[in-house]
């Protein structure tokens, strides 16, 4: 039997050893993979890029801008959850020396009645009440309540003590608190006053872009190039992510949730999919009016396929969703993930913005099938007149 049961284990063992060797390839394989298709995005990025004038002196300026910042928006971001975390540690520090307070004044409040009681119960000391030689009985009692009344003395003052000492820790621990919320205020106010410069030397970019652009034509030409670079940058997403599953069995498919989709933010629709836009160019997506700095959120479970500036849309982030199916997400403030990540149903990814040379506002939602665009109304939830989100 114990041959048996030894021999049993060392199977299961082995067996163990095996699955996790499989499962730390097929990670290690999956590694690899995204590892390629990061690389293969970037080239492709350059591609376009090498194609477009992205390298002119204006272009390069806004990208250089705007990707600098999108990088202090989300720094901003993480250094306002660290504000506000240290704000409530600083409450519950404030609360919990309040408590203390009211508790050690309590047990003050209680010593001085067991000293007053002491004083009722005879001003005598002990050894007095011993050399007075009472009856017995009486002299047992009083010695009984002496005991009673130092151990209750003793014990307060031990808790007073203790009251004391957490007291002091506490007032020290909120000193302390109050020099790291201040310095963190202090880094908060740096990156603002960063902010705001680059945002004003971007201003001066995008005016002088719209000067430059004033022509008709020159705007066609420009938006049919940016048109035409999404269209090489999506063709190249789509061979770049054929080996790589996004389907995860758990998870209904896109193709399932037409007209029950999310919108990507609180706004509304300034434009829509099919209207004209310039000459013969039509809108391709919606755009969605919406506060700067708002959240933008995915609309369905996938994979971040690309994540990066390009010109006529600033920062953009795309997610692949499975069976062709991809969302985009352009004119952001700043991106919260990268090429590879994956992102959950009305998961944060993005913020708001003007980014790609705009005056106002706003997020670019555009949903592709096979590489086709087809109208966000139809798989988003019906918009309340113009309002959606």
């Amino acid at each position: 039997m114990r041959m048996r049961a030894r021999s049993f284990v060392l199977a299961a063992l082995t067996l163990l050893a095996s699955t996790l060797a499989l499962a730390g390839s097929g990670a290690a394989e999956q590694r690899e993979k995204l590892d390629a298709l990061r690389e293969r995005i970037a080239g492709l990025r350059a591609q376009i890029a090498s194609t477009s004038d992205e390298r002119s002196t204006l272009s390069s300026q806004l990208q250089q801008s705007e990707r600098q910042i999108g990088r202090l928006a989300r720094k901003l971001r993480v250094l306002e959850g660290r504000l506000e975390r240290q704000r409530e540690r600083l409450g519950e520090l404030r609360t919990e020396h309040q408590a203390r307070s009211v508790a050690l004044q309590q047990q003050r409040e209680a010593l001085v009645r067991q000293v007053r009681a002491a004083y009722v119960m005879g001003r005598q000391e002990r050894l007095k009440i011993l050399l007075n030689q009472e009856d017995p009985s009486t002299l047992s009692r009083v010695m009984a309540y002496y005991d009673y009344l130092g151990r209750a003395r003793a014990e307060k003052m031990r808790v007073i003590r203790g009251h004391l000492e957490r007291l002091v820790a506490t007032e020290r621990e909120i000193r302390d608190e109050e020099q790291k919320l201040a310095g963190l205020r202090d880094e908060q106010s740096a990156e603002l006053a960063a902010m705001q410069h680059n945002q004003d030397q971007r201003r001066e970019i995008v005016a002088q872009l719209t000067r430059d652009l004033n022509d008709k034509g020159r705007r066609l030409d420009r938006m049919q190039s940016d048109e035409r670079d999404l269209k090489t940058l999506i063709d190249g997403i789509e061979q770049a992510l054929a080996d790589i599953p996004v389907g995860n069995p758990d998870q209904e498919a896109f193709a399932g949730q037409r007209g029950r989709l999310p919108w990507p933010a609180r706004g509304s629709l300034v434009n829509r999919f099919g209207a004209a836009r310039l000459g013969s160019l039509v809108w391709d997506g919606v755009m969605i009016s919406a506060p700067e700095g708002e959240e933008v959120r995915a609309v369905h479970h996938g994979r971040v396929a690309f994540a990066d500036w390009l010109r006529g849309f600033g920062l953009l982030l795309i997610v692949d969703h499975g069976d062709g199916y991809m969302t985009l997400y352009g004119h952001n403030q700043s991106l919260f993930k990268e090429a590879g990540d994956w992102v959950e149903i009305d998961e944060p990814i993005a913020l708001v913005g003007s980014s790609g040379g705009r005056d106002q506002a706003g997020v670019y939602f555009g949903i592709r099938h096979d590489g086709r665009a087809v109208d966000p109304v139809k798989w988003c939830r019906r918009p309340k007149g113009s309002k959606v989100g």
